[in-house]
């Protein structure tokens, strides 16, 4: 029996820039990649539980970019603010960053939200 996942629409929040994006976990490409360290952000750790998506330490370990239906960031606006995006990951970031860095080009509303906290993840009905 396969995994049944739900859809959420992820907006900016106050101050944040890009989204909103809908985020809908698959079967192979599941995986809410936390890269906040010190384990599973909160933030991951609820559109997991709304999604029915794998919770994943991108810090303890590595997954390849193809699994993830979304990396949570918190970077301030240098490098790991472009890396998935670059990659074509849907990105969250918690802190509120505009497009910068080195990577800036690559970071578009389409693909990317900052200023996210839970108020900001919205269920998604069918």
């Amino acid at each position: 029996m396969s995994k049944k996942y739900k859809k959420v629409k992820i907006s900016a929040g106050p101050r944040g820039w890009g989204g909103p994006l809908v985020i809908e976990p698959k079967p192979g490409k599941d995986l809410i990649y936390c890269v906040t360290g010190g384990g599973i952000h909160p933030l991951a750790q609820h559109i997991a539980d709304l999604t029915g998506g794998t919770p994943f330490d991108g810090f303890k370990s590595k997954a390849g970019f193809d699994e993830i239906a979304v990396a949570i960031i918190d970077c301030g606006g240098t490098a790991r603010v472009g890396v998935y995006p670059m990659k074509g990951v849907m990105t969250v970031d918690v802190y509120a960053t505009k497009p910068s860095g080195p990577l800036f080009r690559f970071i578009k509303e389409n693909i990317f939200v900052s200023g996210v906290t839970e108020a900001q993840v919205e269920l998604l009905e069918d």
